[in-house]
């Protein structure tokens, strides 16, 4: 009987690799080749699952953002109880790079968001993550009862644009994690006093 291949597993490891070369060696290391030689399978396996090394990329970013949604959801049911604000801050803490995981996330999303400047389909990969990201920030701002004055939507997008700069600073070295959450701390209570 033949072996059974679970394909979108096969195509999620592939992607995994990706996010592994580009985390180590950035994304102009990424080809066909050196893709399948991290993942151990033969050039033939990533050319039957990606016919080019865009469709390879966008695959990956597609994965780092379901693993990033994954996170957050995660993090969302181990606090069932928690409010509004306090959901909000894990959520805005969710996008530092905090362990190994988080780092090699961050590193990944800074090297696509780079490449997607020169790249349509992974700039609207890049929008489509960032945007559901963003309405749950804007969300849970809004129920978090602010300020007189705030405006939900505009704050969303700096709280989302702070804890982003503040993760690529940690990336760095240019900032410890605990001085990023303090600063995040402060806005949060600028907006949510």
């Amino acid at each position: 009987m033949p072996k059974q291949v679970d394909h979108a597993e096969r195509r999620r490891h592939l992607a995994r690799a990706v996010c592994r070369i580009i985390a180590t060696r950035g994304l102009d290391a990424v080809s066909l080749r050196d893709v399948a030689a991290e993942a151990g399978v033969s050039m033939g396996a990533v050319q039957h699952y990606f016919k080019t090394k865009e469709d390879m990329l966008v695959f990956a970013l597609e994965d780092v953002n379901e693993r990033g949604a994954a996170r957050v959801g995660e993090y969302l049911a181990a606090i069932p109880d928690a409010g509004p604000r306090d959901t909000l801050r894990g959520v805005l803490l969710q996008m530092l790079p905090v362990d190994e995981e988080s780092r090699e996330a961050v590193a990944v999303g800074l090297a696509f968001w780079a490449k997607a400047a020169t790249s349509p389909r992974l700039a609207e990969h890049l929008r489509e993550g960032y945007g559901a990201l963003r309405d749950l920030i804007a969300l849970l701002l809004g129920q978090s009862k602010p300020a007189p004055g705030v405006d939900a939507a505009d704050e969303a997008d700096a709280l989302f644009a702070l804890a982003e700069g503040l993760s690529s600073h940690i990336l760095v070295g240019h900032r410890e994690p605990a001085t990023a959450v303090r600063i995040i701390d402060a806005q949060l209570a600028r907006l949510l006093p």
